[in-house]
């Protein structure tokens, strides 16, 4: 789907724990460097630095090295940043992408045909406004937007000011949340934690002492088997209402997330590029080695190998016939 003018959510202290790779915005860029593939054995994995994202390419390298005998490298992109980087041959999959970059896709899939989709990942994402349930339970009409402004004295911080705080990630991530605010008339105000490991850090703390918060916050994401919050009711989104990213007032669709490859790297490494196309599991599944990274503090690779043999029957229909 193409309406992810959603998230590009960030967990820089994970993502120091799970060994990815940077690559600047500046060298991705460029369209005329050589293929980081160096040749059919090899595969460079874009990973969008939020948790969810480093589980399927942790996943899919254990798999790649261990099953396949490729080398494979992880290189922490955001997702506009990774086209570029699929585009001029920097990497050669991505595979979590919420939409969010789809004048990207446009110029890339569409029209110069450098990138190539690669199917449905299985994991449906969607995102939304959350408040924790004992809130919602004390006061039942605050999950209807509509009444946000009678509790906005609720959620009042030194950041927000006369405002009540909507908790956001990481800056990096795109969101509507201004414009929502804007459209809706609500008297609240972004304020942002700084990434995925700082926000899910303060909702915890809120949540423990049972303080009043609402945050910006999706699925799937392994927290949300800790705690129990509750989803605040937006105007429903429909096709195309989130077309003008100033005059959105729709919440969040459901999306499925999707895979893109380069187009060279699909041409020229089959065995590789079949793999990563057939790569299709639950949100559940991405939870449970999300969590055993993020929550268990296991290494990523730990994590992978725990669940890739734990969980043969599902890993063998993806390699290549």
């Amino acid at each position: 789907m193409k309406n992810r003018k959603h998230l590009l959510r960030a967990a820089t202290a994970t993502a120091v724990v799970l060994g990815v790779t940077g690559l600047s915005a500046c060298g991705a860029a460029k369209t005329d460097s050589p293929s980081s593939s160096g040749g059919s054995d090899s595969v460079t994995i874009a990973v969008p630095s939020w948790v969810g994202a480093e589980a399927n390419a942790a996943v899919a390298k254990y798999i790649l090295e261990n099953e396949l005998d490729m080398k494979v490298k992880l290189t922490q992109l955001d997702e506009s940043v990774a086209f570029d980087a699929l585009n001029s041959g920097k990497a050669d999959a991505l595979l979590e992408d919420w939409g969010g970059a789809p004048k990207k896709v446009e110029l890339y899939v569409d029209s110069k045909k450098s990138v190539v989709p690669g199917g449905d990942l299985g994991v449906t994402g969607h995102i939304g406004w959350f408040i924790p349930k004992y809130l919602a339970d004390q006061h039942p009409d605050i999950t209807d937007y509509k009444n946000l402004n009678k509790y906005a004295g609720l959620f009042r911080t030194a950041e927000s000011g006369d405002k009540g705080q909507l908790l956001e990630g990481s800056p990096s991530y795109t969101t509507n949340d201004d414009a929502l605010i804007k459209n809706l008339k609500l008297e609240f105000k972004t304020v942002y934690a700084g990434s995925e490991a700082a926000q899910i850090t303060q909702i915890r703390e809120n949540y423990k002492a049972k303080k009043p918060f609402i945050s910006y916050w999706w699925t799937p994401q392994w927290l949300n088997s800790q705690l129990d919050l509750v989803e605040v009711k937006l105007p429903e989104y429909k096709e195309g209402c989130d077309a003008d990213p100033k005059k959105v007032a729709c919440g969040y669709a459901n999306t499925p997330l999707q895979k893109y490859l380069s187009a060279d790297f699909a041409k020229d490494n089959e065995k590789a590029a079949a793999f990563l196309k057939n790569f299709n599991w639950t949100n559940d599944q991405q939870n449970e080695v999300a969590a055993m990274i993020a929550d268990k503090k296991m290494a990523s690779d730990k994590a992978a190998e725990a669940w890739v043999k734990a969980n043969e029957d599902v890993w063998k229909a993806w390699l290549p016939k």
